[in-house]
């Protein structure tokens, strides 16, 4: 497992593409330039020796240096020892709407990158507390399974869109199921299922699942996203709207959040509906019932006793640094009689 100390680093790798370019229009200008005193027999007469590939093989070896020289200064490190550590807290499931009717607009930037946005800033505020994503559409699937790597589930989450999930509509029910199976039975920790969505849905009675959920010890909050005025669907390419989704007439189809389902499905989930147009509300809710929660124990493994290793990465910038310093831009044998840059005539 790698620690990266200083990441703020890696933003120096832009200069090595940079300098590459800088070296093939400097090469383009001298070739040009040499044209307009002698053609290139004469030149090569003048200079046989004179090696176009040593040249970038050189510019290769100066930059691959650089590039391992800027990895060393974030000082990555790696965990050595992987232990066992006892933590206390609750075990969270986020049950994330991807339909396609999460991508209209009536809540900027779209209901679906707001609900992305408050997930988000509720893993920020979590303290050891477990959590595992959950995406659905017209089927659910599991993105993240319970972990306490709050990093990963960010990252995970921000990669989350409809086009993950093969088949269309909304399937509340399926995501309530999965919801269900997602929690570690051998473990009697606090459990929560959050369901992050526009409350539209193509099956019936999800409520039934919600009171099976709480026999088993899930609590389900709902978090609407979206109004019950509603919007229309965006249809886009390459970030620009090219039209709107239309129903099989035709017509423009007009999606509306269902508050009263979402209510429903919190209220026999023994949980509660939050509104989630309103971000910080939203958050601070999450946060005030998660804090009144009880915290159960429960054993997990991390890798401890990360040593540095950034000395490699110097090593092998060091390494590059003296091939580049050994590379004559004289020919050899074997790669003239590659002929790479065609410069047998």
């Amino acid at each position: 497992m790698y620690q990266i100390e200083e990441p703020t680093y890696f933003i120096y790798l832009a200069i090595i593409p940079v300098i590459f370019v800088l070296f093939l229009l400097v090469f383009w200008w001298k070739k040009r330039t040499q044209k307009q005193f002698a053609d290139s027999d004469l030149i090569q007469k003048l200079s046989p020796e004179k090696s176009t590939f040593k040249s970038f093989l050189k510019i290769i070896a100066i930059c691959l240096a650089l590039a391992f020289l800027i990895i060393s200064l974030t000082n990555p490190k790696m965990g050595t020892k992987l232990e066992t550590i006892k933590r206390e807290g609750v075990d969270i499931v986020f049950a994330l709407d991807v339909s396609k009717s999460m991508l209209a607009e009536d809540i900027a930037p779209s209901r679906l990158d707001k609900a992305k946005q408050i997930i988000s800033k509720i893993i920020d505020n979590l303290g050891s507390d477990r959590v595992g994503v959950i995406i659905y559409a017209g089927n659910s699937y599991p993105l993240l399974p319970i972990t306490t790597d709050h990093a990963a589930a960010k990252m995970f989450l921000q990669n989350a869109n409809p086009d993950m999930v093969s088949s269309q509509g909304t399937a509340i029910n399926d995501a309530i199921t999965r919801g269900i199976t997602y929690f570690d039975d051998n473990e009697q920790t606090n459990r929560f299922l959050f369901i992050v969505s526009d409350g539209e849905d193509h099956q019936e009675n999800p409520e039934t699942l919600a009171k099976e959920a709480v026999e088993k010890g899930i609590k389900i909050f709902t978090i609407g996203v979206g109004t019950e005025k509603g919007g229309v669907i965006p249809m886009k390419e390459n970030g620009s709207v090219i039209s709107y989704k239309k129903d099989n007439k035709g017509e423009v189809v007009i999606t509306k959040m269902n508050q009263q389902l979402l209510q429903n499905i919190a209220d026999e989930g023994n949980g509660k509906y939050i509104n989630g147009n309103r971000t910080q509300e939203t958050i601070d809710t999450v946060e005030d019932l998660l804090l009144k929660a009880e915290k159960s124990e429960f054993e997990t493994k991390q890798f401890s006793d990360y040593k540095d290793q950034f000395q490699w990465f110097i090593g092998f910038a060091l390494l590059f640094l003296i091939i580049d310093v050994l590379l004559l831009e004289r020919k050899t044998k074997w790669v003239q009689k590659l002929n790479l840059f065609n410069e047998k005539k």
